[in-house]
């Protein structure tokens, strides 16, 4: 395929001045309607782009014969504010809620929909809602419900804030509430009674002691984690308590399974539970495995010189990965000031993220 002749690519700063615009459009977790209704309009003037809406979710697509079609996805909402609602610049900093996770990411999105007309490869562009809450209100769980063949795709990028590298795949999770039985009596007779939260102790040493995994993935190291994160029990200050629970929660690595993450944490407990102990699963979600050996990736890692790490938390890559398509995490921000008073991303890690995506989009492979 002969490249095409390539638009302008923008600067830094036309970059910034597009996230803070974006910043500056509440998009609070099921109150994203508004800043859907500009994105919707904004594509829909695109002649090169069918765009659907399903809730509040947008999909805009190219309608060519390219062998290869890309998804670049992101979320529209953010968590609540944090008196950094609106957007700030000093320098090549941009602060604000969002700025981060994840509207320097749909900045370059956009950018790339409003101005390359004829991409080397086919695009997917998929806007969607409340990724911030619960998974059942997630809006890619929506659209693969109700319109599974727009997001037909051969590779997808999520922008989820990276730090400008490629957070590979991402690790699954298990929480479960360990129920413990015991007896009641009074606190002035102990010994007639069996106390639920004193059974607490072994299985929080075991949990304490666990030595996580750390398996090495197509060259990414993930590093697996247990621990309590929710402890109940008690009735009153002069009763030994017959019940107490403790939530644990598992990450576990692409190369095994939510089924096995939770026997791991079974034949880990069953030692210390007796009868009337349960294990209650309270969610599970799959892990994703690294696919940076898809052609499209591999030469999105070459060309533009990105480092590959492995994502130790989770995210919808896997619900892509679930549905077959191979997908990474790749936006500007650090990901460890998402969701914080001081959420903020800088100039240049939107530019080089920006600066890949074009590159990716705008020449062919043998470019």
């Amino acid at each position: 395929m002969q490249a095409v002749s390539r638009p302008s690519r923008p600067s830094a700063d036309q970059l910034m001045a597009l996230t803070a615009e974006l910043v500056d459009r509440p998009s609070v977790s099921f109150q994203e309607g508004p800043i859907v209704e500009w994105f919707e309009a904004e594509l829909r003037s695109l002649d090169h782009l069918e765009v659907t809406r399903i809730g509040d979710n947008l999909v805009a697509r190219t309608s060519g014969q390219r062998p290869y079609r890309v998804m670049l996805a992101g979320h529209t909402d953010t968590v609540p504010p944090h008196g950094n609602e609106a957007a700030h610049r000093v320098d090549d900093v941009l602060w604000g809620l969002g700025s981060a996770d994840m509207k320097s990411g749909l900045a370059c999105m956009l950018w790339l929909a409003r101005t390359v007309a004829e991409p080397v490869v086919e695009l997917t562009f998929v806007l969607y809602a409340r990724e911030e809450v619960a998974g059942e209100h997630n809006g890619l769980a929506e659209l693969y419900e109700s319109a599974p063949e727009l997001l037909d795709a051969d590779v997808a990028i999520l922008g989820e804030p990276t730090g400008a590298a490629i957070e590979a795949g991402c690790q699954g999770g298990v929480r479960v509430r360990v129920e413990l039985a015991g007896a009641r009596a009074h606190t002035a007779r102990p010994w007639m009674g069996r106390n639920a939260i004193h059974r607490m102790g072994p299985i929080l040493d075991v949990v304490a002691g666990w030595e996580p995994r750390r398996p090495v993935l197509a060259g990414c190291e993930y590093r697996e984690s247990l621990q309590a994160v929710l402890v109940d029990g008690g009735i009153a200050g002069n009763v030994v308590p017959d019940a107490a629970s403790v939530t644990i929660h598992h990450r576990f690595a692409p190369d095994r399974s939510a089924a096995e993450g939770l026997l791991m944490i079974e034949e880990l407990l069953d030692p210390h539970l007796a009868h009337g102990d349960q294990i209650v699963v309270v969610d599970a979600v799959p892990a994703a495995g690294p696919a940076v050996d898809h052609p499209v990736l591999e030469r999105l890692v070459t060309r533009n010189d990105i480092d590959v790490r492995a994502k130790l938390g989770w995210t919808d890559v896997a619900r892509l990965a679930e549905h077959g398509v191979p997908a990474v995490n790749f936006g500007p921000g650090d990901p460890t000031v998402a969701h914080t008073k001081d959420e903020h991303v800088t100039g240049r890690s939107i530019d080089e993220v920006f600066g890949a995506l074009w590159d990716l989009v705008t020449v062919d492979g043998d470019g």
